[in-house]
């Protein structure tokens, strides 16, 4: 697994190394001892996954609030997304900064996010598939959230948003949170 830092401070791609042969390939997916020597101590709590029917799609921005912060490591299994982490440490320097890194089968890239950043993505392509390992159990009452057109955020999707949950449109601009 080869970790690069991102323009976010503990936000990582990794690349994974794929060991191939006429069969196909494998690779090490996660590995503790590979995460801790890069500082990011990640004890798996649950494992999601996500489809996308359609180019598009925009899930997010999600997260946990403390003391259930969240960190992620997200990998898209088929098709491809654009996938970003935003800054919501409000005493960070950067504070409601992103970025985004483009996932796919064919890639072999994940995206690292730590407590304390949202998360959301875009598909696309039709049927794409994401797996997200989570460090921390869901809980209801700490979920947060981020609209995804929010202009204090500004993220440059990739392609025209054509399907987001009723859910990620209420979410309220972050010149309107309390």
């Amino acid at each position: 697994m080869k970790f690069q830092e991102t323009t976010l401070s503990g936000v990582y791609t990794i690349e994974l190394e794929p060991v191939g042969d006429a069969r196909g390939f494998f690779s090490r997916f996660w590995c503790r001892k590979e995460l801790e020597e890069q500082g990011l101590f990640f004890e798996l709590a649950q494992i999601n996954t996500s489809y996308n029917a359609h180019a598009g799609t925009v899930r997010g921005f999600h997260y946990q609030r403390e003391p259930h912060a969240e960190a992620k490591i997200v990998a898209c299994t088929s098709g491809k997304a654009y996938d970003v982490a935003v800054d919501v440490r409000p005493d960070s320097a950067t504070y409601l900064n992103w970025f985004g890194a483009e996932l796919s089968a064919d890639n072999h890239r994940l995206l690292y996010i730590p407590a304390g950043f949202a998360h959301g993505y875009q598909a696309l392509e039709d049927d794409t598939r994401m797996l997200y390992l989570i460090s921390e159990f869901y809980v209801p009452d700490s979920e947060g959230g981020l609209r995804y057109d929010d202009p204090a955020i500004g993220v440059s999707w990739p392609h025209e948003v054509t399907s987001v949950s009723d859910k990620d449109t209420k979410w309220p601009l972050v010149g309107d949170m309390p």
